[in-house]
Formats: structure tokens, C-alpha cells, sequence
């Protein structure tokens, strides 16, 4: 189509012309669209100057709207139905009270995981607790022994971070293997989040922590009881008590009206519906940290007090979810995915297109900030019928990357569970569906069995 006579039709056209309608106006508008978005490097179309979403009225916009009184708490568009979190019976532990539901991390945006989204996991069922009728009672080796009130423990002087929780056995299910064909169900143990609340620290700076104080136990006020202890390292640097959010109260699943919130370390730590603080000289060896979050040796010894979470990262789109099927040759395509570490801050992501054999440097997008998501992306030329192995590999300014999968098993075995952070696989097929998969190295043994590893295969 000639662009300076499609210019020249549309200046010359007189809306109060009887001899053209709306309909050739619109077609008339649409053909120079599509002329224009050609030109583009990112878009292309195959709309129509005749296409009837452009040149019909619409339902939507030829009736009212609801009124403003309707849903009062706003909720998503109803055509967003299918985003949500997931749930399956191979995750439970016997029934869905001690199951998790995980964030369909594939439709993310940003770094913030909306509240109805954030991943849930509960040993004993959602707990439903007054307020009013709530309290934290904070005891042990303090000189000041307190119970407070919601409202007393709000006085205290308020901070906002953002940060992400995950649970430990986010991939955990993976040592032997892919198991899921699914983005969501791979990496969604995991969501990010602004919380508000006070530092800990805050708090005992008015009741004093005597000096053999070591370890704080953490104890939850749900059927299940949830008790974790925390070195007071971690207490006294970011640990905090949080009551908001993203800018509203915490949601039931996620321990209303408080739990505590220790960043980057094990989403297990940041107990819900918390209700007790005791500190003493030696940790509890509760539950969750003797037959429970703990990480089995090769050797049969099993990792204790094992709590920050590594640096990771994964591709979150193309995914199995959301694949390249409905893409053409030589479209332009944003590779998207998300890093994180508990140790710190990102620094850098990696792509590969070939499993890992070579890499390519991404861009990190938007906020950068310490023990929260980052967006990474990678604009890529897409080839139609050719086969990628897309792996990526994070780096945090702690010095630490991701390891490749040999490099971890070499270390741990494949009897954990828990701490899974090696780099993993999605093969983009050649009809542009999307593929969970698994790139192992060749290994060998020296005389004395160790394992070699030998580069991919």
C-alpha cells in the first residue's frame, strides 16, 4: 500500500460527508494500521482492514457499564479465569490442609506477586483468627518478658520491603528428573511481595535480649503448631514481624494477622499466624528442622540449619503454558524469566539456546533489589522449525552461580528434597511447543570413584 496516498485519503475526508459512511472511514484507518505496524521490528499483523473487531460496534461499547457500587473489593476480569493458583494430589500429604498451591509464575508481570496469586502452603489448614483476640507473647531469655495486642504491636515504627518467600522444595521434585510438564508446577513455590511490619530488632531494643540468647523459636497459632528456630544473626539483622501485603492486610493463607517474615531464607522460617517468640541459648530441633527441611548426603548425613535459599533463576516464557506454537519465521520474541537469591542480590543472567553448552548475556528489567525477584529478558529472532534448549543461570553479588545439575547432584545426591537451585531445561520444539527436559554432562570416575564431570552432552 502507498503510505502518502492513504495520507492524502484520510486528510481529504469530510465526516460530514453523507456519500462515506463509518464503515470505509474505519477500513480506511485500520489498512493504514497495519501498513505502519509492518514498518515495526517487534509486530506483525494479519489484521484486516475489513476485520470486525475494528470496523463493528462493540457490545461493551455500545451498553453501560456496572455501576461503581458492584464489587467493592475489585476482582479480576473474567477472562483472566485461568489464572490462578494450582494444586495437585502428588503434592499432599494426605489432604489438601497439609498441601501447598503454587503461583503461576508464567503469567507473572513485574516483580509483585498479586495477594490472591502468592503460592500457599499450610501443614495443618488455613487458619481463620481474630484480631481482637489475637496475641504475641514474646518470652524466654529477655529481660523484659511481653504479650502484646495487634494494636500495641502496630505502634511500633513501621518499615516497607520487598521480597520474595520460597518455599525450599521449589524444583524439589526434580532431583531424578522433570516431573511436571509445567512451568507453574516446577518453580511456582514461590511469589514476591512488599510486606509491611517491624524489625525485630525494633522490638528488643525495649525488652532487652539477655547475652546467652543464641536462637529464637518461632511458633505459629494454627492447629499444626508450626515451630522453627532462627539464629539470632539472622533476628537481629532483617527479620521481621509483618501485618501488610501489598498495601493491604495479609490474606488468611498467608498467616492473618501476622507471620513472620525472615527474606531470603527458607519460606518454611516465615512462620503464619505467629503467636510465640521464645529465645533461649540452643535451638529447639523441632519437627520441621529434625525429620523435616533437611537436606540427606550421599554419605547418609543429613544437612541441618540449612537456611538461605541459593541463587536460581528460570525461563518463565516461552513455557509449556504459554509456547511459541502461533509464532511465524522470523518474528521478533521476547525470552522472559525470573532470578532470585537469598544470599543477596542479582548481578546477572545468562541464556542458552543449546542446554548450557554456551551462553549468552541478558538484560535485567526494572527494580534490582536485594532477596527479591528480578525480571530478566532476552529479544530473540525466532528460526520456525528449529529446536532450542533455553537454559538460564543466575549470578548474585554474594560471588555465587547457579550450578549445572551434575554439579549439584556430585554434592547432595538425588535423596533431597529440598535446596534444588541447579539450572534447568525447556526445549522449544520445531512446531514451537514447549518442552520440560533435563541436559545431563557425561561423568566418569577417577580410581578412587569420584566423579568427573566432563562437559555437556
Amino acid at each position: 500500500m502507498d503510505i502518502k496516498k492513504s495520507q492524502q485519503d484520510l486528510d481529504s475526508f469530510d465526516t460530514k460527508s453523507s456519500s462515506v459512511d463509518r464503515r470505509e472511514f474505519l477500513a480506511k484507518s485500520a489498512a493504514l494500521s497495519v501498513t505502519a505496524l509492518a514498518g515495526t521490528s517487534l509486530l506483525s499483523s494479519n489484521a484486516k482492514a475489513d476485520d470486525p473487531a475494528i470496523v463493528e460496534p462493540t457490545e461493551w461499547g455500545t451498553k453501560w457499564g456496572d455501576p461503581v457500587t458492584k464489587n467493592l473489593y475489585g476482582m479480576p476480569s473474567k477472562y483472566e479465569h485461568n489464572v490462578t493458583r494450582r494444586y495437585t494430589k502428588l503434592l499432599a500429604s494426605g489432604n489438601f490442609r497439609a498441601s501447598i498451591a503454587v503461583t503461576p509464575i508464567q503469567e507473572s508481570m513485574g516483580i509483585i506477586t498479586p495477594n490472591g496469586l502468592f503460592f500457599s502452603r499450610s501443614h495443618g489448614g488455613v487458619a481463620h483468627i481474630d484480631p481482637n483476640e489475637h496475641r504475641l507473647m514474646i518470652t524466654g531469655l529477655v529481660e523484659k518478658p511481653l504479650v502484646l495486642t495487634m494494636k500495641e504491636l502496630k505502634r511500633y515504627p513501621s518499615v516497607t520491603r520487598t521480597h520474595f518467600i520460597e518455599c525450599p522444595a521449589n524444583g524439589g521434585q526434580e532431583w531424578r528428573g522433570p516431573q511436571y510438564n509445567s512451568v507453574q508446577f516446577a518453580k511456582g513455590f514461590m511469589s514476591c511481595a512488599e510486606w509491611t511490619g517491624v524489625y525485630i530488632k525494633d522490638i528488643l531494643k525495649d525488652l532487652g535480649v539477655k547475652p546467652d540468647a543464641r536462637w529464637m523459636l518461632a511458633e505459629g497459632g494454627d492447629s499444626s503448631k508450626m515451630g522453627r528456630t532462627i539464629p539470632m544473626e539472622k533476628v537481629l539483622d532483617d527479620a521481621m514481624i509483618v501485618w501488610g501485603q501489598n498495601g493491604e492486610a495479609l490474606r488468611p493463607e498467608q498467616g492473618y494477622p501476622i507471620r513472620l517474615l525472615v527474606p531470603g531464607w527458607e519460606g518454611n522460617l516465615c512462620v503464619k499466624w505467629l503467636r510465640r517468640l521464645d529465645f533461649a541459648s540452643e535451638p529447639w530441633y523441632c519437627k520441621e528442622e529434625t525429620s523435616k527441611y533437611t537436606v540427606l548426603k550421599p554419605s547418609g548425613k543429613a544437612i541441618q540449619h540449612f537456611y538461605a535459599n541459593e541463587v536460581n533463576s528460570t525461563v518463565t516464557s516461552p513455557s509449556p503454558e504459554i509456547d511459541w506454537s502461533d509464532l511465524k519465521d522470523g518474528d521478533i520474541v521476547e525470552i522472559e524469566g525470573l532470578a532470585w537469591s537469598g544470599m543477596g542480590t542479582i548481578t546477572g543472567v545468562d541464556i542458552s539456546f543449546d542446554g548450557g553448552k554456551t551462553y549468552k548475556e541478558a538484560s535485567l528489567k526494572g527494580l534490582v533489589l536485594p532477596k527479591c525477584w528480578t525480571r530478566w529478558s532476552y529479544v530473540h529472532t525466532y528460526k520456525k522449525g528449529e529446536e532450542l534448549l533455553l537454559t538460564s543461570r543466575a549470578m548474585d553479588d554474594a560471588g555465587y552461580i547457579q550450578p549445572t545439575i551434575d554439579q549439584e547432584i556430585v554434592k547432595v545426591g538425588v535423596e533431597a528434597v529440598y535446596h534444588r537451585n541447579a539450572v534447568e531445561t525447556w526445549k522449544v520444539e520445531k512446531d514451537g511447543k514447549v518442552t520440560h527436559v533435563e541436559v545431563r554432562s557425561q561423568l566418569d570416575r577417577k580410581a578412587n570413584g569420584e566423579l568427573v564431570i566432563e562437559g555437556k552432552a
